[in-house]
């Protein structure tokens, strides 16, 4: 219901409610059953053991799940049939050793997705207040969990509301709202009935669950509660919104469906020609033929997935994290970590993101001439300057200083940390800050008996009617009304003003104020005059606010403004360099957030489009797809408008991070494909709704967080390049033993494997994936932050990989297999000719690796900058050697003792076919460098 558009009466009449004696305890207690305790409803969780499982639907899972049954299959059919039990071991040992990954690889992405795992617990314990309730005619403190509608509450400066109000009575009454609106100042409240489409920011009757009182008192009436209030709609939209999955989700979930539809061929195409040999060789199908059949198929099965990606990518994400810490960004969700590199809108927040929610007196116009004021937010330090650059003289503004302490309520103190914090209006403030900026202060004012004798005598308040503040103060014996307000409704009001230390004429100095004022207005600041006026001392006492508040003497004018991060503008223009379109999305005025974004450099022309929420509600989804991607500012929005504009963003195919404060932030951060949250100034709720959140605030943490992200997807497609070489190399061994081996060859039959399942098993989890995980820790290539974004929806194996990957695992799986025959031929048994095959495979892909290193060749990396790669290389070379000379591993992996010779010949011809390609590939970039300088390969 629109409770804003409706009369007082009429909404106490509706709710069954009484001003005079509010709810009986009886109908309180009803509508509590009615309404349920005034709390916000928490997201259903889903069971741990449902995301636990869920794990097991994943592609590479299933394939690995039909692994282990082949090799359970074969250990029973050895058990109970052939009686071989040193086979039907080695099959249990294959069966334990594959379900072990998988068990490792599901718990890892358990922790993960439960340790990131969003939630409402900040918006469902908001209710910790207590509230000043009228029932049955007696006013008593009430939880905040047992408001009903219809209660009537009475509110204070620094009283928190709990439960969305219609105001009944406001005396001074202002709000901050800017945790729903994105309004840096105080709402004035009033009584009076609005139209029905006002927005929730001019909603000036209404007060919103979430809101504190910054000035003033007021008595409203309950309307919501819980679910239904503004903030409990907000959580609605936080509920409805699934969680994205990253880009690195979308591309690794997208492969592994390929890989797992190749293996099954590959196994199919296995098993059905040895059948058909088998059927063509002998005529019919043994069931020792179908058992060599499965220990192949098993071992082609693991060697075409690789087994430790969700693992590699978890642990290589995690360095992203890391690295991301250290440069300010708490990361909640580590497949966020890659999200940022890969972001081409940052939807940005202003008031408390790109601003600093700290409104703050620029400049002002005194005496004639105007002034810059030096220094941003709450800190009293700061030079006063002439804009001519002339000398200052203190005495030129002394009086409007004074008026402007003088006419204020507002104060500022230190905290324990000596950070000075604000007390009041936030304007109020602003000019507070500017006194003590000078060293003059409403107290010492009062205080002094000096040259100053000043008593407060009257104080005529703010309200929303006349847009006018008085103070009336006895000075040595005269009296004096001081009035501040909008400009608008002073000039009207002024007959004089103060210029050159002499009072003349309003119209001498009216046009140069018309101009200040508008010069004021065209760089974002927002304008309040000051005044004064000699009066008697029967008007300081009994004149009413007409009296006083007219034939004014206008002393001057100040520029505020909520002030733009230092650091913003710089770091807007590095992520524009590096393709990133920085937008911004606020619930300020139109006028403010384009003056804010032209100082910024998010858009270049006072021209440049600004849509506003009223314009957005009149356009239909294609219109704002149209215009979306070229408009840099929105104003007066709604968190609905918010997500509006980021689904069309994401319709367009872009990957958009948000960034806000606020609790109106927070379903937009949601729906966005990273939400970026403030650590010192945002709320809980907003934390709680993101991905990442800035520990320090700065909008620059986010352009490094851009550049980190970058560098770990490029990591991570270094390390999925190995690996899947890798897996190329195994399976194509294989398949060459199963189709170009077609009788005994020495002790080696038609039906051996080149290698055996546990032996391509230590290559994927040890030999393959500890030099993976030290990729992890590479530094960026020098050109990350110059190219552009990477398409999400372009595969993984794009731009020259899946040929590099096919090409060097090919010639690195023939060289394998050339190993295995090489060795068969020359006499030696089963378990040293996959012995030599196996040793092949693992230097041949720890030389690789420091290939996989470049998108140009291994000649283009010092080698030696990664030392985890060369402990890891190190560490993979040791323990694959061990493995054949230990027993235990001799009998569980099938691995045998070779000579010292063999050894060392194994380790140096393993590195020929990286060096011979990557020598060749050298010389064509240098030719083509030649050709062309701004060709660029990334194959």
């Amino acid at each position: 219901m629109k409770w804003y558009s409706q009369s007082t009466k009429s909404v106490l009449e509706t709710l069954e409610t009484s001003r005079i004696s509010g709810l009986s305890e009886p109908k309180a207690q009803l509508r509590q059953q009615e309404y349920g305790p005034n709390r916000l409803q928490s997201a259903k969780k889903e069971p741990a053991w449902k995301m636990f499982l869920k794990s097991f639907k994943e592609p590479l899972i299933i394939i690995l799940l039909v692994a282990t049954g082949l090799a359970l299959a074969s250990a029973m059919y050895d058990f109970n049939v052939t009686g071989d039990h040193k086979h039907a071991m080695a099959s249990v040992y294959e069966a334990v050793a594959i379900l072990l990954i998988v068990v490792i690889n599901s718990g890892l992405t358990f922790h993960q997705t439960r340790s990131a795992q969003k939630s409402l617990e900040a918006l469902s314990n908001m209710r910790q207040h207590h509230m000043h309730v009228l029932r049955d005619s007696n006013w008593i403190s009430v939880a905040a969990s047992d408001l009903v509608p219809g209660d009537i509450v009475s509110v204070k400066s620094g009283d928190f509301i709990d439960g969305d109000l219609r105001w009944l009575k406001t005396a001074e009454l202002q709000i901050n709202e800017s945790h729903l609106t994105g309004e840096s100042d105080a709402i004035s409240k009033d009584t009076e009935a609005v139209s029905e489409d006002t927005e929730l920011g001019d909603r000036t009757n209404m007060g919103y669950s979430g809101s504190m009182v910054v000035n003033g008192n007021g008595i409203g009436v309950v309307v919501a509660t819980g679910m239904d209030t503004e903030l409990g709609r907000i959580s609605n939209l936080m509920q409805d919104i699934d969680d994205q999955k990253t880009p690195i989700e979308k591309s690794v979930h997208r492969l592994s469906k390929k890989l797992m539809i190749i293996a099954g061929l590959i196994i199919l195409l296995t098993i059905g020609y040895d059948i058909v040999k088998q059927l063509l060789q002998v005529g019919n199908v043994s069931l020792e033929s179908l058992a060599g059949i499965s220990s192949t198929s098993i071992a082609i099965a693991v060697a075409s997935i690789p087994d430790a990606m969700p693992v590699v990518l978890s642990i290589v994400l995690t360095i992203g994290a890391k690295m991301m810490a250290d440069q300010k960004g708490l990361v909640k969700s580590l497949s966020s970590v890659e999200t940022l590199g890969s972001t081409t809108y940052i939807a940005s927040d202003k008031t408390g993101t790109l601003t600093k929610n700290e409104m703050t007196v620029t400049r002002f116009w005194a005496n004639g001439e105007v002034y810059d004021v030096e220094g941003n937010g709450y800190t009293p330090v700061g030079d006063i300057i002439r804009t001519d650059g002339k000398p200052v003289n203190p005495k030129d503004y002394q009086r409007f200083l004074e008026v402007a302490v003088l006419n204020n309520e507002a104060e500022i103190k230190p905290d324990d940390k000596q950070n000075w914090r604000p007390f009041g209006n936030p304007t109020d403030v602003s000019l507070v800050v500017l006194g003590a900026k000078q060293g003059v202060k409403r107290d010492a004012l009062l205080e002094e008996r000096g040259n100053h004798d000043i008593d407060i005598i009257r104080i005529l308040p703010f309200d929303s009617t006349r847009k006018m503040m008085t103070v009336v103060i006895k000075e040595n014996g005269k009296y004096y009304s001081l009035t501040k307000g909008a400009p608008d409704v002073i000039k009207d009001r002024t007959a004089s003003a103060m210029l050159d230390d002499q009072v003349v004429d309003i119209g001498e100095v009216a046009a140069d104020i018309e101009n200040t004022m508008l010069a004021f207005a065209n760089n974002a600041l927002r304008t309040i005059s000051l005044t004064q006026r000699e009066v008697t001392r029967d008007q300081a006492l009994n004149a009413p606010s007409e009296e006083l508040e007219r034939d004014l003497c206008f002393l001057g004018l100040v520029g505020i403004i909520d002030p733009p991060r230092e650091e913003v503008r710089a770091s807007v223009k590095k992520l524009t360099d590096a393709a990133v379109n920085v937008v911004m999305i606020t619930g300020d005025h139109a006028a403010t957030a384009k003056a804010i974004a032209k100082q910024l450099g998010i858009i270049k022309s006072k021209t440049a489009r600004v849509i506003t929420g009223k314009e957005l509600e009149t356009m239909d989804d294609a219109q704002l797809a149209e215009a979306v991607l070229t408009t840099r500012v929105y104003a007066r929005v709604t968190p609905a408008h918010k997500q509006r504009i980021i689904k069309q963003l994401q319709q367009h195919k872009q990957v958009v991070a948000m960034t806000g404060d606020g609790i109106n932030d927070a379903p937009a951060l949601k729906a966005a494909d990273i939400g970026i949250a403030m650590g010192i100034n945002g709320t809980e709720v907003t934390k709680d709704a993101a991905d990442l959140i800035l520990l320090d605030d700065k909008f620059t943490t986010i352009e490094k967080s851009v550049e980190s992200g970058r560098t770990i997807f490029a990591n991570i497609l270094n390390f999925m390049r190995h690996e899947l070489t890798t897996n190329v190399a195994e399976v194509l061994s294989l398949l060459l033993g199963v189709f170009l081996i077609t009788a005994p060859i020495g002790h080696i039959t038609e039906v051996t494997p080149t290698l055996t399942a546990l032996m391509v098993l230590w290559v994927n989890m040890i030999s393959d994936s500890l030099p993976s995980f030290a990729l992890g820790y590479d530094e960026a290539e020098a050109d990350v932050m110059k190219q552009q974004p990477r398409d999400t929806n372009q595969s993984i194996l794009a731009n020259g990989m899946l040929s590099r990957v096919l090409i060097r695992g090919g010639v690195m799986g023939g060289a394998v297999f050339i190993a295995f025959i090489w060795a068969a031929n020359q006499g030696f048994s089963i378990a040293q000719s996959q012995t030599i095959a196996f040793l092949t495979l693992v230097f041949g892909q720890l030389w690789h690796v420091y290939d996989a290193r470049s998108t140009k060749t291994l000649f283009d990396r010092n080698p030696f900058t990664n030392s985890r790669l060369t402990l890891a290389v190190g560490f993979a070379a040791t323990s694959s050697v061990l493995v054949t000379l230990i027993p235990f591993f001799n009998q569980v992996m099938g691995t045998a003792s070779l000579s010292m010779g063999l050894y060392v010949g194994i380790i140096i011809l393993s590195a020929l076919p990286t060096f011979i390609l990557s020598g060749i590939k050298k010389l064509i970039w240098r030719m083509r460098e030649g050709q062309n300088d701004d060709v660029v390969e990334y194959d």
